[in-house]
């Protein structure tokens, strides 16, 4: 009964189901390993910022530059302060407050920006606490540069003197002499009674929209997989059954008339003639 399998039409339809479903098996795994890695790289990221399961602080230089694996691990750096400014309308806890950035000097002739902490209300220099003279060693989160419009920096223009929209070097080149880090770290405990400002994820290491799209993807491949196998089994059955009816004499042949239709050519000749 099943030797129409053998047919060039069945070698055709078993051949792309033969095809089909490791494609569609190969594109799910790929997608269902695409959620894991982000959820990894979330794992990785929340273990970094947390200060109780980062790795010891590790000296500035071994974790430039900042990528996925080193933003947010715990970072040592010795210089002295320099230049201040006021990062406004930044939240801490939903309130709306400033960042206070100062400029740390180190021995290598370069800047880094430090968040010595936050204080809640309007951007104001007379509330900002002086930095501390002399050498420091300080030890914070290390934090990629900022992009207005993302991670939640605002977009605006027109600030005073002495403020900045967003912590990054390409936003800071213009307002101090000093050649910068393309990097900041935010400190662990808040200077001078100030707000600690927690660390952030890296962009792309969260479980944001697009990590939830893979893990969709991973269920319709594996859908369209179980499709394939569904339909192809259903042809089978089809067939099969069409061909155990036509040898039980149950399917009608074409080239015999119906009876129950009317002999179109004898009912014209019985008309008569106009």
């Amino acid at each position: 009964m099943y030797r129409f399998l053998l047919t060039p039409r069945w070698w055709g339809i078993n051949v792309f189901v033969l095809l089909a479903i490791p494609f569609c098996v190969f594109m799910g795994s790929w997608q269902l390993s695409r959620f894991e890695d982000r959820m990894q790289d979330h794992r990785a990221a929340t273990e970094r910022i947390d200060p109780e399961d980062r790795a010891p602080a590790r000296p500035l230089d071994e974790l430039l530059p900042v990528d996925k694996k080193t933003s947010g691990a715990s970072a040592t750096v010795t210089g002295r302060y320099g230049e201040q400014l006021l990062v406004p309308n930044r939240e801490v806890d939903g309130k709306n407050g400033f960042y206070v950035l100062t400029l740390l000097r180190t021995d290598e002739g370069k800047a880094l920006p430090v968040v010595r902490g936050w204080l809640p209300g309007t951007a104001d220099p007379d509330r900002a606490p002086a930095a501390p003279t002399g050498e420091v060693t300080v030890t914070g989160s290390l934090q990629s540069s900022e992009t207005p419009g993302s991670n939640g920096v605002p977009v605006q223009g027109g600030l005073p003197a002495g403020q900045t929209t967003a912590i990054s070097a390409a936003a800071l080149v213009n307002l101090v002499p000093d050649d910068l880090y393309d990097a900041w770290i935010t400190l662990d405990k808040g200077d001078s009674g100030m707000k600690a400002v927690p660390a952030t994820a890296p962009q792309n290491t969260g479980l944001d929209l697009k990590a939830f799209q893979n893990l969709g993807y991973t269920g319709e491949w594996f859908v369209f997989a179980g499709f394939v196998v569904f339909m192809w089994f259903r042809l089978l059955r089809r067939e099969a059954e069409f061909i155990r009816d036509a040898e039980l004499g149950l399917v009608p042949d074409e080239n015999q008339p119906d009876e129950n239709q009317p002999d179109k050519n004898r009912s014209r000749e019985a008309e008569p003639a106009q």
